[in-house]
């Protein structure tokens, strides 16, 4: 998941940055880039394991709020990686990485 770091940032900052998501889903990404950009955290990155983990629950929450509000198709319109990557911090945020098929 490490690898799609800059990836969720630029995604992050993109949703922040677009008009067309509802403003209040835009101050919570800004917030997020804010906290993901500061050198603090909640729990300190030097502790093993937990200190990335706090981050990547931040991530998961504010992102899940974001893909609720703003659209799946947002996310897929500014995400900047592969695939792959989509659906890793999709199934990171608890959502299924491919909108689902309707049923006939």
């Amino acid at each position: 998941m490490m690898r799609v770091v800059p990836d969720v940032i630029r995604l992050v900052k993109r949703l922040a940055f677009d008009r067309s998501v509802p403003r209040a889903t835009r101050w919570w990404l800004l917030g997020l880039l804010s906290y993901l950009l500061l050198p603090f955290d909640l729990v300190p990155d030097f502790i093993p394991v937990l200190g990335f983990a706090d981050d990547a629950v931040v991530v998961a929450i504010v992102l899940r709020f974001a893909i609720r509000h703003a659209g799946m198709g947002a996310v897929e319109r500014h995400w900047p990686g592969s695939p792959e990557g989509l659906a890793g911090v999709l199934k990171l945020a608890g959502l299924p990485s491919s909108p689902p098929t309707a049923r006939a």
